[in-house]
């Protein structure tokens, strides 16, 4: 991994290799679903941020795309994609966002916003838990039916990330291993919103409660997002379904997603919602 260097891309020929990347990583059958170089190459004109990620034989192999924004008439940088090849997955992903932050940093920018599925555990993991974004927007089926070999089977519902790349406390998470962090109190009792249980090679969802009260709640969800929606596609519906229902009404009453945790051997991810008017913004650490 030492020898991948990372670079502000600015050619064209550059902008067909992040084109044929795309393909490559999320198995995209529609050019459609794909962003072209003409694009690439009028964004990054005009602000985008379009990084690549080179092996010692100058290979791209990852490489991440973020454009000018607007939010609340406050300009921003909307990441659109990140994608690693498979065999260099594992920390590149991070050191592309680490980039991503300084660039935008450099640029004047002091939020950086992008949506990703909430059933994929480790992008949950890498957004909220190693580069310490929050979430508390929910939107359904956002991308329409997609023809990506990891999406496609259940309606595209997208959570955003919100990475508040100038806060203290994103500072605190980029620098400190997840192993040092310390906890805030109450999070260890915190109640679970879902009941699940291991169902054959999946954790299947058996009931949610929407009344709960507490100032911070753990959501439950399945590893193995793809592998579920490949192999167990009605379980892949449902747990779409459920966890829908789930943010869409603790989002309204005010709680927001904080932190994240993995329990690999239980086969379970971990979402912590905590109370905006209760608990600050960072909750677990």
């Amino acid at each position: 991994m030492s020898a991948i260097t990372i670079r502000q891309l600015s050619t064209y020929e550059d902008y067909k290799r992040v084109y044929d990347l795309e393909r490559t990583v999320w198995g995209f059958s529609d050019p459609l679903d794909m962003v072209p170089p003409v694009v690439f190459t009028i964004t990054v004109k005009r602000g985008a941020i379009l990084l690549g990620a080179f092996d010692a034989d100058d290979r791209m192999v990852g490489f991440s795309y973020s454009l000018v924004g607007m939010k609340d008439r406050t300009p921003l940088q909307w990441s659109h994609m990140t994608g690693v090849l498979p065999e260099y997955r594992g920390g590149l992903g991070l050191r592309l966002k680490q980039v991503q932050r300084e660039r935008a940093i450099e640029l004047g920018y002091t939020l950086i916003e992008w949506t990703f599925d909430p059933l994929q555990t480790m992008n949950a993991h890498l957004n909220i838990a190693k580069l310490g974004c929050v979430a508390e927007e929910y939107h359904r089926n956002v991308y329409g039916e997609s023809t990506s070999d990891l999406h496609r089977g259940t309606p595209t519902d997208r959570l955003v990330a919100q990475w508040h790349i100038t806060e203290p406390h994103v500072e605190r998470r980029l620098r400190t291993p997840e192993a040092q962090r310390v906890t805030s109190a109450g999070v260890g009792s915190a109640p679970t919103i879902n009941r699940t249980a291991t169902r054959g090679a999946f954790r299947a969802c058996e009931a949610i409660d929407l009344a709960m009260d507490a100032p911070r709640l753990w959501l439950e969800i399945p590893v193995g997002g793809t592998e579920l929606q490949r192999d167990e596609p009605g379980m892949a519906m449902a747990w779409r379904l459920q966890t829908r229902e789930v943010f869409e009404a603790y989002f309204a009453r005010g709680y927001r997603v904080v932190d994240f945790t993995v329990r690999r051997e239980d086969g379970v991810g971990r979402y912590l919602l905590a109370d905006r008017t209760r608990v600050g913004m960072q909750s677990g650490s």
